[in-house]
């Protein structure tokens, strides 16, 4: 049998997964946008189910002041007790905390904050009933590690330096594990583009002093330019049902030519990769590159990406895949089930009236209708975004009767803006992607789609819009006025999403 790999393709990075029985748990990154931390259900690894979010109230996850690649960082997902335990970091926000919950199908605990620098913690209950909250250590380099008191995130003592890495004394993303009467510490180096790995190393003493893996890395595409995945690294092992072993990583899909070079605009996705143990140490795949398509003995089955989809926005609340930029405000949306319409009030800006999914096939197309409110200048549409600076977007804009159709490209500091006349306030409007672009259009009375502007998908990579994010489609609402007393609205209905 086969597999398809990444998993869960688009913006979905750093994975860390749990078992719970014959249930699997896995949980992702999700930095600036809310709600916060995906939460996805398996019972065999390669089909996965979003369930929720870890973060979902401003409570837990308060985005105020996070620019964009900040917010979230690594979380662990650990169940311990009956008891589900998420921990992760806001970076430029209020550091450390984990939330819990005996129903991963519902709500989590408000959060319990933890002192104390750097990111991607990781949680680990012994068995003598001792836990140990462990991080990347930007101060002291290497890896450290805290006993802590679970009930109330209280630091024990001054902390531990368990290992400085394989060759990145900044390693990061740690893990600890206990088998067969060793500890295990699984991290990751290298940064997180090309240059990223797996590593791991042990020892008999859950503080240390661990020693390294003769064959260190473990998991890395770094000397591999040729496979389509690359920047493999930040992982999480699991035992599986049958005794056999897998990890869950990050990596990236690049597209590009001679002209632009090569970039990746989906993000950085979640694989899957099966694990031997030989000698006391985990080998990857069988110390062969991570393929696209992946032999399964253990499992059975075949994965593909997630298909299209349509939402009619006939539920009460917005389905699991949305999501914001920042906190929302109450009175920014509104969701009409009966007549199958979400409303969305005009911002001030693109990001602030935006409520999008994630690109997760290079070759799709989305669209849907909006109408705006005749009596207040508002723009509306939908956008293809990787970041405020670098996106795509095709728009219905009007004020006191006249229209137009807008399609803007902005890229860094270089904004343009095509723009043709509009008889009516609403529209059909569409995005399509290849590989290389995207085209903006709409579709007219008879059906016909015609394209009003098209983009590279390269300016919209992390190679040149920076950060740590994937393509986002969007629809969202906002003021053609800087400056307006009541803010216009806009009705969108029949969102889809074709591959």
């Amino acid at each position: 049998m086969t597999y398809q790999n990444p998993i869960l393709p688009g913006f979905y990075p750093d994975p860390t997964i749990c078992r719970v029985g014959d249930d699997y748990f896995l949980a992702t990154s999700s930095f600036e946008y809310f709600p916060g931390v995906p939460l996805f259900h398996s019972t065999d690894l390669i089909h996965w189910e979003q369930i929720g979010h870890c973060l979902t109230r401003k409570s837990q996850l308060d985005l105020t002041r996070i620019q964009s690649s900040e917010g979230v960082f690594a979380p662990t997902l650990r169940y311990h007790n009956g008891i589900f335990y998420m921990i992760t970091t806001v970076v430029g926000g209020c550091g450390h905390f984990y939330v819990t919950t005996n129903n991963p199908y519902g709500e989590w605990s408000d959060p319990i904050c933890v002192e104390g620098d750097g990111f991607d913690p990781d949680l680990f209950f012994d068995t003598d009933g001792k836990v140990y909250f462990t991080r990347q250590n930007p101060q002291r380099e290497g890896i450290i590690q805290f006993e802590i008191d679970i009930a109330t995130g209280k630091l024990l003592d001054s902390g531990t330096i368990l290992w400085k890495g394989f060759q990145d004394i900044q390693c990061e993303g740690p893990h600890i594990y206990r088998k067969d009467g060793w500890y295990y510490l699984l991290t990751a180096e290298g940064g997180t583009h090309k240059g990223h790995m797996v590593t791991i190393a042990r020892s008999p003493h859950v503080s240390g002093p661990y020693e390294g893996c003769p064959q260190n890395p473990i998991l890395s595409h770094r000397g591999c330019p040729d496979q389509p995945i690359q920047a493999t690294g930040h992982g999480d092992l699991i035992e599986y049902v049958d005794g056999s072993w897998w990890i869950v990583f990050l990596g990236i899909r690049q597209v590009g030519d001679w002209l632009y070079g090569m970039g990746h605009h989906l993000g950085r996705e979640t694989y899957l990769a099966p694990v031997e143990w030989v000698n006391g140490w985990p080998v990857v795949h069988g110390g062969n590159p991570i393929t696209e398509v992946v032999d399964c003995i253990s499992m059975c089955g075949y994965s593909h990406p997630a298909l299209g989809y349509r939402d009619n926005f006939d539920h009460p609340t917005l389905s699991h895949r949305w999501n914001f930029w920042g906190n929302p405000k109450d009175e920014q949306f509104f969701l009409d089930p009966s007549n199958g319409v979400l409303s969305l009030r005009a911002s001030s800006s693109l990001s602030h009236g935006f409520v999008g999914v994630r690109q997760q096939h290079f070759v799709c197309s989305v669209s849907v209708t909006v109408s705006i409110s005749q009596q207040h200048g508002v723009e509306a549409g939908m956008v293809v975004r990787m970041n405020e600076r670098h996106y795509y977007a095709i728009a219905i804009q009007g004020e006191a009767g006249s229209y137009e159709l807008v399609a803007e490209k902005t890229l860094g500091s270089l904004t343009t803006r095509r723009t043709i006349p509009w008889e009516r306030s609403s529209v059909q409007i569409s995005i399509g992607a290849t590989e290389k672009q995207y085209t903006l259009g709409y579709y007219d009375d008879s059906g016909d789609f015609t394209v009003l502007d098209w983009g590279e998908s390269h300016y919209l990579s992390s190679e040149v819009a920076g950060g740590f994010t994937g393509v986002y489609f969007g629809i969202y609402a906002r003021n053609i006025q800087v400056e307006i007393e009541t803010p216009g609205s806009a009705q969108f209905t029949q969102f889809s999403y074709d591959v």
